[in-house]
């Protein structure tokens, strides 16, 4: 453990700790001064669980290349910080299953509507009832695609696809969708009956904690040529759903910590925290990890889309709004290990790309992003709090450089869930919400405590963080009106 941490500021918004110990390259934290002396407060104070020191630890793991990086939204999470970004080699680096974390592909879709905020604002209230009532939420909710044992394994291999097979959204939902709604690569053989089973009546499910599903108008647009691109334009209404794998992906992550915890003492890597247990990537243990993983995604990728049904479903219910249209803008996770192409040194070369409470941030002219995106880079989906704004941002050429096309994925809590529960009461959370106009239906007020917007970050200094270091760059912001919590 690295007991002292110096961190130099070398450019705007962006510091460094210089490689010391059992550490193989540097630390890059990309934030503010703000966070930098909360994270620094952290060690002197002794915090049990510290962002930085786990970026530190990180760097000490086998064959990563060029940095640890650290972006703006950072906490600490299971061994691997949230906002974080691990790169390795694919012959000398491992996959570490707190890089991925327990909610495999958690992430966010936005839809479009044709409609404006003045339309919406009269029935708010009629809107926010139908889809509490017809997206299933909070802990131990079942979902309206309903699963035999033998199409579990369906939804792990087709994601998405497989969703719209069984009647939730369109085919022309899967062009804009990251990975097109299917991870490649995805064996059921590799995931336990147990995960399965778990994940029976789950799809279409909205789920609790920070998942949300939110009402939202577009608030300001920030790069008019990128916003008319992904069809955005100020005074539009907007849906945001934020959920991932469920049960499934958490099962995954339970059962692979035995399995490569006992792998890294069998080839002999020495982990600097055992919650980072891993393998080498290519290792039997590594490839059936990866393989797992990937059905998680499929798993969070068929979530979403028939969540995005059901909301199709609640706005054609209210019938004052009258017919409406909802365009998936884009969907994209961020808790994921994906094979991508890089330069490091000035050499393209293949890396296993970890990013934990951080998304995919494609600049302009990767293949990867929808054809229609690909001048401009594909979105990045950021959420707020139930009280603040969210953000579409998209990619650029320094983020591809500096950060492997890494963006921030939120606003990052400032407090754990428990602190919060203890601080705030739920029933005035409600109530200060409604006050400033924002409509919240929610299945349990414990959670709506744990998630009070004064528990997380303020979203724009993040964001200003983002956009001032280079590595990602503003679309536009999205004001809410109405939350469905879990």
């Amino acid at each position: 453990m690295v007991e002292h941490l110096e961190l130099e500021q070398v450019a705007p918004y962006e510091w460094r700790i210089q490689p010391t110990g059992r550490m193989h390259v540097p630390v890059t934290v990309f934030a503010d001064e703000t966070t930098i002396t909360q994270l620094t407060e952290d060690i002197t104070g002794q915090a049990e669980w510290n962002a930085l020191r786990q970026a530190v630890n990180v760097a000490c793991l086998p064959g990563i290349v060029q940095g640890s990086l650290a972006l703006p939204d950072i906490h600490p999470g299971y061994g691997f910080p949230i906002g974080g970004v691990g790169a390795f080699d694919m012959e000398q680096g491992v996959v570490v299953v707190g890089g991925v974390g327990f909610d495999i592909n958690c992430g966010v879709r936005l839809l479009a509507t044709d409609i404006e905020r003045g339309a919406v604002e009269r029935h708010l209230d009629a809107l926010a009832d139908a889809l509490f009532s017809t997206v299933p939420a909070g802990l131990g909710s079942q979902g309206s695609l309903r699963l035999k044992p033998a199409e579990i394994d369906r939804v792990l291999v087709e994601g998405a696809a497989y969703a719209v097979h069984r009647g939730f959204g369109d085919k022309e939902d899967l062009a804009f969708i990251e990975e097109g709604g299917r991870m490649s690569g995805a064996d059921p053989a590799t995931v336990s009956d147990l995960a399965k089973q778990r994940e029976y009546r789950q799809v279409g499910t909205l789920g609790s904690g920070n998942h949300y599903l939110e009402i939202q108008a577009v608030d300001a647009v920030l790069d008019g040529e990128a916003a008319a691109v992904y069809g955005l334009h100020r005074g539009q209404i907007v849906v945001s759903i934020h959920t991932g794998s469920r049960a499934l992906g958490h099962q995954i992550g339970q059962d692979s910590l035995k399995e490569m915890a006992a792998a890294a003492q069998s080839y002999g890597i020495r982990l600097p925290e055992q919650e980072l247990a891993c393998a080498p990537i290519e290792s039997p243990e590594g490839r059936r990890y990866l393989s797992a993983v990937a059905c998680g995604a499929n798993c969070a990728f068929a979530n979403r889309q028939t969540i995005a049904g059901l909301v199709r479903r609640a706005f054609a219910d209210v019938r004052e709004l009258g017919s409406v249209t909802l365009r998936t803008v884009y969907d994209i996770g961020h808790n994921n290990a994906k094979i991508e192409r890089h330069v490091v040194d000035g050499v393209e070369r293949s890396l296993l790309v970890h990013r934990k409470g951080s998304t995919r941030a494609f600049g302009p002219g990767r293949e990867e992003s929808p054809t229609k995106y690909r001048s401009v880079g594909h979105p990045i989906l950021v959420g707020g709090t139930m009280g603040t704004a969210s953000y579409v941002l998209r990619g650029t050429e320094r983020g591809m450089r500096r950060a492997f096309g890494s963006g921030i994925h939120g606003a990052g809590r400032a407090m754990s869930r428990k602190k919060a529960a203890k601080k705030y009461w739920g029933e005035t959370v409600v109530e200060q919400l409604e006050a400033s106009g924002i409509c919240i239906r929610a299945h349990s007020l414990r959670s709506v405590a744990e998630e009070a917007p004064a528990a997380y970050k303020d979203v724009d200094t993040v964001v200003k963080a983002a956009i001032g270091s280079g590595i990602n760059a503003a679309v536009a912001r999205l004001a809410p009106l109405a939350v469905v919590k879990g």
